[in-house]
C-alpha cells in the first residue's frame, strides 16, 4: 500500500516583495561580475548594476504604496512605516553610493581615495592613479547590506530578523576593513565591530529562543497574543526581552552599547561610515520599533524605564565625550551616539505620535549624516584624509562655499531653527510630552545645549581662526558624483527645515504597524 505525498506550495506576492528582491539580486549580479567581466570593464558595469537596482526598488516600492499586508507565508509585514522606512534606507543609500563611487581603492593610495585630476598640486598625485579597478567587489557588498537593511524592520519574526540582522551585518564588517593607507586602524576597527557584533547576534538569538520558549512561536504577533492572554510578565519574558534589546540597542550604537561606534567610525572609509552611519540607524530603529511596538508593546512597563535610562545616557555620554574629541569623525562618532539618544525618546513615547517623530528623525538625521561625511572626506593633506580639528582652522577660506554646507549640516545636528534637525527634535520633544516622559525630554533639552557648543566650536574653526601657515590641507574638488551627493543632502536638510510639513505628512500618513 502506497501513499502518495502532497504539500501546497506557498503562495507569495513577489511584487510586495520586489525592493527586497531586486537589491539582492542585483547583488548577486555583482558577484558575478567580480568573477566574469574583465577588468576594465567591471567598475562601469558594477556602477550601472548599483544604481539601476537602487532606482528600480525605490520604483517597485512606490508601486505598492498603500498596501498593508503580511506577505511571504507571514515573514514580511508590508505596512506605512516599513514603506516609509525602505524609501528612506534606497534614498539615503542612493546618496551614498553616489559618495561611494568617487572615492574608490587605489593601487597604492587610502580606500576610496580621489582621482589624480581631483587632486590639488600640493599631494603626490602618482599616488591616487587606477581608481575603481581593484576594489569593485565593494558594490556587491553594499548591495547586500542593503538587501538585509530593507528586511530588517519589516520582519514580522525574529527568526526572519535574525537573518535580516546577520545579512546586512556581515558586508559592513568587511566593507570597514577596507581602507588600505590606514589599513592597521581599519582592520582593527572591522574586528572590533565584529567581534561586538557577533557578541550581539548572540544575545539577539538568545533572547529569540527565551520568546519562542515563552510563546511557542517566534511570530511578534503571536508573542503579543501570548502576552494578552497570559497575566503579567514572568522571567523568560523580561530576559527575553533584555537580551532582544541588546541586539538592536547595539545596531542603534546606544549606551552601553556603544564602544565599537568611535573606533569603527574613525577607521572605517570616510563613505562607508557615512553610509553605516545612516542607514544602519534607519534600519535598526525600525526593527526595535516593530518588535517594541508590536510584540512587546503589553509588557511596555517594564521596559520602557530601562529605556528611559539608556535614552538618557546615550544623550548625555555622546555629547560629552564629544566634547573631548579632537578627530572629526570621532566627534561625529559620538555625535551619533547622542541622536541615537534623541531618537529613543521616540521609542520610550510608545504612541503614534513618537511612531511618527521617530520616522522624521530617522530621514533628517541620515540626509545630513551622509552629507557631513562626503565633506569629511574632501577635506585632505599629503597622508590622506584631514580629521584632526586643527587641521580644519581656516577651511571657511579656503572653500567658502563647502565650509558653509558643513555648517549647516553641523547646525543641523545641534538641531538650530530652520534645519531639519530642528524640525525632528521638536517633533520627538513633543511625542516624549504627550507620552508623559517630561524628565527625559528635559535631559535631550539640556543634552542639545551641550551638544550645540562643540558643533559651534568647529564653525567658529573654520570661519574665524588662522590656518597654520605649514598645514598642508587642501580642499579636493569633488567630482560629478560627491556634488550631486552634498547638493541632495544639503537641500533636504534646508527643506525638512523650512518647509518641513511634506515629511511630517508622509510619517503621519505611514500609520500603525500591522499585526
Amino acid at each position: 500500500m502506497s501513499a502518495t505525498a502532497s504539500f501546497d506550495i506557498p503562495a507569495i506576492d513577489y511584487s510586495a516583495i520586489g525592493p527586497i528582491l531586486i537589491v539582492t539580486g542585483a547583488a548577486l549580479v555583482g558577484v558575478l561580475v567580480e568573477a566574469f567581466v574583465p577588468q576594465l570593464y567591471r567598475r562601469s558595469v558594477q556602477l550601472v548594476v548599483t544604481f539601476g537596482a537602487l532606482l528600480a526598488a525605490f520604483a517597485a516600492l512606490i508601486s505598492i504604496r498603500g498596501m498593508r499586508e503580511i506577505v511571504a507565508v507571514g515573514a514580511v509585514a508590508i505596512d506605512g512605516p516599513t514603506i516609509f522606512l525602505q524609501g528612506s534606507i534606497l534614498v539615503l543609500a542612493f546618496i551614498a553610493a553616489l559618495v561611494i563611487a568617487e572615492r574608490e581603492v587605489d593601487p597604492v593610495g587610502d580606500a576610496f581615495a580621489p582621482r589624480a585630476s581631483a587632486l590639488p598640486g600640493s599631494v603626490d598625485e602618482q599616488a591616487f592613479t587606477g581608481l575603481g579597478w581593484l576594489q569593485t567587489e565593494v558594490w556587491p557588498l553594499f548591495l547586500f547590506s542593503v538587501g538585509g537593511m530593507l528586511l530588517f524592520p519589516a520582519s514580522t519574526d525574529l527568526l526572519t530578523m535574525f537573518v535580516a540582522l546577520e545579512v546586512l551585518s556581515l558586508p559592513l564588517y568587511i566593507m570597514v576593513g577596507l581602507a588600505r593607507r590606514r589599513r592597521l586602524l581599519s582592520q582593527e576597527a572591522a574586528l572590533k565591530y565584529f567581534v561586538l557584533g557577533a557578541f550581539s547576534s548572540a544575545f539577539f538569538l538568545y533572547g529569540t529562543a527565551l520568546m519562542y520558549g515563552f510563546a511557542g512561536t517566534v511570530s511578534l504577533s503571536g508573542i503579543a497574543d501570548k502576552l494578552t492572554a497570559t497575566a503579567g510578565a514572568n522571567s523568560l519574558v523580561i530576559t527575553g526581552t533584555a537580551l532582544l534589546a541588546v541586539g538592536l540597542l547595539f545596531k542603534i550604537g546606544a549606551v552601553p552599547f556603544h564602544q565599537w561606534t568611535p573606533d569603527v567610525y574613525q577607521g572605517a572609509p570616510t563613505p562607508v561610515t557615512g553610509f553605516m552611519a545612516a542607514c544602519t540607524k534607519v534600519a535598526a530603529f525600525g526593527a526595535l520599533l516593530r518588535v517594541m511596538y508590536v510584540a512587546l508593546g503589553g509588557v511596555r512597563w517594564d521596559w520602557r524605564p530601562i529605556m528611559y535610562v539608556i535614552a538618557a545616557l546615550s544623550m548625555l555620554v555622546g555629547v560629552v565625550f564629544a566634547l573631548t574629541q579632537t578627530d572629526i569623525k570621532r566627534m561625529l562618532a559620538y555625535s551619533s551616539i547622542a541622536q541615537a539618544g534623541f531618537m529613543l525618546i521616540g521609542v520610550v513615547a510608545t504612541s503614534r505620535q513618537g511612531l511618527d517623530a521617530t520616522l522624521v528623525y530617522l530621514f533628517a538625521y541620515g540626509t545630513a549624516t551622509i552629507g557631513a561625511f562626503a565633506v569629511v572626506s574632501l577635506v585632505r593633506d599629503s597622508t590622506g584624509e584631514a580629521t584632526h580639528l586643527s587641521q580644519w582652522a581656516g577651511l571657511g577660506r579656503k572653500s567658502p562655499v563647502l565650509a558653509s554646507v558643513f555648517a549647516l549640516f553641523l547646525l543641523g545636528f545641534a538641531g538650530i531653527p530652520l534645519t531639519s534637525g530642528f524640525t525632528a527634535k521638536f517633533a520627538v520633544f513633543s511625542a516624549g510630552v504627550a507620552a508623559g516622559a517630561t524628565p527625559l525630554v528635559i535631559v535631550g533639552v539640556l543634552a542639545s545645549a551641550i551638544g550645540a557648543f562643540f558643533y559651534v566650536r568647529v564653525i567658529v574653526l573654520m570661519f574665524f581662526t588662522e590656518p597654520a601657515a605649514d598645514s598642508g590641507v587642501s580642499v579636493v574638488i569633488p567630482s560629478a558624483f560627491t556634488t550631486l551627493a552634498i547638493t541632495i543632502t544639503a537641500a533636504l536638510s534646508l527643506v525638512i527645515g523650512v518647509l518641513p510639513q511634506f515629511i511630517l505628512d508622509l510619517a503621519n500618513n505611514a500609520g500603525i504597524f500591522i499585526r
